[in-house]
């Protein structure tokens, strides 16, 4: 066990490094970031929140002995009407939800049409870039639908875009470094949801609530068996999250900072 005290670790850079269990007491985290962090059990005490941003999934996490995700969720469905409506529990009601990204994906497509063509290979904060958004879209769709359900073993485009705490995988792309024009990324969208339309608009009880068949072969999902209920929620999910901070950044953007 590494122990640190009355240390000057500023500006330090833990990437793939496991702290669990490990205590912090009278620390300075101002300024600091995490990304794609796994806080389970985290217990904190005396601590000072001040101007703090948190975008994750909430579950029992309490504030000074207040279950605070039950209220940031029924506050998010009060700001967006159409998200309860990314929780469907039958066929029809995946059907609606995937109708309902379409058509607010088109909006926000539309927007960004109207910035400079660089401005949308311009990362915000560290986030990705809207080209990049797209491209990792493409990614759940393909690993999710294409994979996981349909079972194609390597479903995975080129401009493809795994999220980036995943391990290197044989076979998954990762080019951060490519710089596709939108229309290029749009088309290679639009086929991955049309699978995605084509395969809800056929969708029956007995499939939603069927398993899928493990595909034996490295690749995102793992080597599983998946209720294909979850796997239509977790693309609803991405693409639902990922449409908001792309609105979030275009803003930005848009303002010019």
């Amino acid at each position: 066990m590494a122990e640190f005290a009355n240390k000057d670790l500023r500006a330090s850079r833990f990437d793939r490094v496991d702290l669990s269990g490990s205590l912090f007491r009278a620390s300075n985290l101002s300024a600091a970031r995490f990304r794609g962090v796994y806080m389970e059990g985290v217990v904190m005490r005396g601590v000072e929140l001040v101007d703090v941003d948190i975008n994750g999934e909430l579950q029992n996490v309490r504030i000074n002995g207040v279950d605070v995700g039950p209220l940031v969720e029924a506050e998010l469905d009060r700001r967006y009407p159409d998200r309860a409506k990314m929780r469907p529990t039958d066929p029809a009601g995946f059907r609606e939800a995937w109708q309902i990204l379409e058509r607010l994906w088109d909006q926000t497509v539309e927007r960004a049409r109207r910035l400079q063509p660089s401005l949308l290979h311009e990362s915000v904060d560290g986030e990705w870039s809207f080209i990049e958004t797209l491209r990792h879209l493409v990614f759940a769709t393909e690993s999710w639908v294409c994979r996981a359900i349909l079972g194609d073993p390597s479903p995975w485009h080129a401009l493809s875009l795994p999220w980036d705490e995943m391990p290197d995988t044989p076979g998954v792309p990762r080019d951060r470094e490519v710089r596709p024009s939108l229309e290029t990324v749009l088309e290679l969208r639009r086929d991955r949801m049309a699978i995605v339309r084509t395969f809800l608009a056929g969708l029956t009880d007995e499939q939603l609530n069927d398993h899928t068949k493990p595909v034996e072969r490295p690749g995102w999902p793992p080597a599983e068996s998946f209720p294909v209920r979850e796997c239509l929620s977790i693309v609803l999910n991405e693409e639902w999250c990922h449409r908001l901070y792309a609105e979030r950044d275009l803003a930005i953007l848009e303002a010019g900072r």
